[in-house]
């Protein structure tokens, strides 16, 4: 794919806006002069990720991820970093020029994830026009849409389509355009054996499953004929890029609203979303037709804590869906839920009503959790002792998922209501289980195994004999370097102020100090090469880096870890930064030259060692090393 021009990437860097752009992905809040929200990278109840507009980053201090709007779509999307680019400049409406399609053999060479990713896109735009532009999508496809009452706003908005009948329509035309044949059988769309391709989705109308992004993972196919021996709905299978229990169907067209209205309601099926979306509800979403994950809970609660789940009157489907949802309760999720009448489920209930009858329903049937699973078990178990028992203790273990006590107090009191029993009974059967939860957890305490040291993946960032010296150099030269360096008793109008990353690397070359850690002696190095052109990078520059590992060292070093309270106003008078940088970019450019001293005597014990080794060059050598590492001690004695 041709590389995207300077140019384009510098305007990409210059109009984006960080929060704009992770807001798309996670409820942001405002936290001072920052944004924060629960982490996208994992799962966690106290929020730790922040985003700071200002210096355009982003830090996840619960997973250790970091960067900029680039970066963050790469760490969450899986995209490339051209990917990455180009999504940023489709939402910011920059023009890029037109690359020429990969090759089989640049496809083959590349990423297979890449590859599948290309071929499901191809895949997606192939149904849709098949759909759209032929005798046979129209005459099938287009009429079993608009016979359920779907237009083609909605029939466009969600890129619906049609799987010829013929049983290798799409690998035929896969193979025919030299798309990679291995890419189109990792993906699931087209399969072969002895007797050659054949396609999955064949005679099925498409609902491609899109990512938080945008991106096609997979897709979701209705037969439309009367056959008793294929499924009514088949899925992807699990490939490089689409994980079932990671998705959630209409989330990429959802998130906005789920955000704005801080709700998202939960259905099971396809056509269900699609009816809630052209009526008028549009912070619906489906677990496509599978069980509720973890994970797929995780992706909805970074854009909302509150969860509404809709079901049709299938008493079984009721009962299933209870573990579900007690997995919400552990995650700190407010669950309500809302049935439909008998008969009746979300996708008819919502094409027979307006948009302000169904808004009116949905508020005035929903139910908290407890309440709803009480009363629904009630109904069961009404003369049977031992199952009223039972279903007490069912109820009870619901509650005690809930992760806060004052819930847990609310919730019992509302089940022992509903129940018609005394509450202590609730609080007694509360008590044991939070007994054995808490035996449990000492148990798989006792029994884990030791923790082992583990060596770290990243060659760059092994920790050796005087990294911290070397990330703080970094780290001032990153997000102190285009300040003037000036010893507090001199006036900038009165001398030629030089830039701290000037001043630094003239100390460092001058005694030829080299970085150990591979990613500092690559950020120096380039930063030396600046310099030589006479420019002094500043932090806009360092976080447009192309480089994760560039970009990771950036913004640890523009993160403020630590806020000052506001001690002006208790008239209490800090120095000012002006007055303490010279000192701190003294000492700490001291130490890396003490650091580099010690380099040089351990070098020499190591050389004494040998079998041919000249101890009178040995003495000379150490006398000059000896002599340098006490002078450098005397002068961070009247540092410090």
């Amino acid at each position: 794919m041709a590389r995207i021009p300077k140019e384009i990437i510098e305007q990409i860097f210059t109009t984006t806006r960080i929060e704009e752009v992770i807001g798309e992905f996670v409820q942001l809040k405002k936290s001072g002069s920052n944004l924060k929200g629960l982490s996208p990278f994992n799962n966690e109840k106290t929020p730790s990720f922040m985003v700071s507009p200002a210096k355009g980053i982003f830090k996840c201090f619960s997973s250790g991820k970091g960067g900029n709007a680039v970066t963050f779509l790469m760490e969450l999307e899986q995209m490339s970093y051209p990917e990455a680019l180009r999504w940023l400049a489709k939402k910011y409406n920059i023009e890029i020029p037109e690359a020429r399609p990969q090759t089989a053999e640049e496809i083959e060479a590349g990423n297979m994830r890449e590859a599948v990713y290309l071929i499901t896109d191809v895949a997606a735009k192939f149904y849709k026009e098949q759909m759209l532009e032929t005798d046979e999508g129209k005459a099938i496809g287009v009429s079993y849409f608009k016979e359920r009452g779907f237009n083609d706003e909605t029939i466009n908005k969600f890129h619906l389509g049609y799987s010829p009948e013929a049983s290798t329509a799409f690998a035929d035309y896969a193979i025919a355009n030299q798309y990679s044949e291995k890419a189109l059988q990792e993906s699931g769309i087209s399969m072969k054996n002895e007797r050659g391709w054949y396609d999955r989705f064949r005679g099925r109308v498409m609902f491609p499953i899109q990512s938080v992004s945008g991106r096609v993972l997979g897709f979701g196919g209705r037969i439309l004929s009367n056959s008793a021996k294929a499924a009514k709905y088949l899925n992807s299978p699990e490939n490089p890029i689409y994980h079932k229990s990671k998705v959630l169907y209409g989330l990429y067209q959802a998130r906005q609203e789920i955000m704005k209205r801080d709700e998202a309601f939960l259905v099971e099926g396809y056509t269900d979303v699609l009816s809630f979306y052209q009526n008028g509800v549009r912070n619906v979403v489906s677990s496509s037709g599978t069980a509720l994950t973890g994970g797929q809970i995780g992706m909805l609660k970074r854009y909302t804590t509150n969860i509404t789940l809709l079901f049709d009157g299938d008493a079984a489907g009721l009962r299933a869906s209870f573990r579900g949802l007690d997995m919400m309760l552990e995650q700190g999720v407010n669950v309500r839920v809302v049935s439909f009448p008998e008969g009746e489920d979300p996708d008819s209930f919502a094409k027979q009503r307006t948009n302000e009858e169904l808004e009116a329903f949905l508020k005035s049937s929903k139910k908290d959790f407890i309440s709803f699973k009480t009363s629904v078990l009630k109904d069961d178990v009404a003369g049977d002792p031992l199952k009223f028992a039972e279903m007490v203790r069912d109820v009870v273990s619901s509650i005690s998922k809930v992760p806060d006590q004052i819930g847990r107090e609310v919730f019992i009191k509302e089940a022992a209501f509903i129940l018609e029993i005394d509450p202590t009974a609730l609080y007694e059967e509360l008590g044991r289980l939070q007994g054995i939860q808490q035996r449990q957890q000492k148990k798989r305490q006792s029994v884990a195994p030791p923790m082992e040291v583990v060596q770290s993946n990243d060659a760059g960032m092994v920790k050796i004999h005087g990294f911290e010296q070397e990330e703080r150099i970094i780290h001032l030269l990153v997000a102190k370097g285009t300040e003037a360096m000036l010893d507090t008793d001199l006036d900038e109008e009165e001398v030629i102020p030089v830039s701290i990353a000037t001043w630094i690397v003239d100390e460092i070359e001058e005694d030829q100090i080299e970085f150990a850690t591979p990613i500092f002696s690559k950020m120096y190095n380039i930063l030396a090469d600046e310099l030589e052109k006479e420019h002094v990078p500043d932090t806009d520059w360092w976080i447009r880096q192309e480089d994760p590992e560039i970009i990771k060292v950036v913004t640890e070093a523009l993160t403020e870890k630590y806020t000052l309270a506001n001690w002006k106003s208790k008239e209490i008078y800090l120095p000012d930064e002006k007055n303490t940088i010279f000192p701190l970019v003294n000492e700490t450019t001291l130490r890396m030259k003490y650091v580099h001293v010690e380099r040089k005597l351990n070098a020499l014990k190591d050389y004494l060692s040998m079998e041919n080794a000249d101890y009178n060059y040995y003495m000379v050598q150490f006398q000059k090393w000896n002599n340098a590492r006490q002078h450098i001690n005397e002068k961070l004695n009247r540092v410090v």
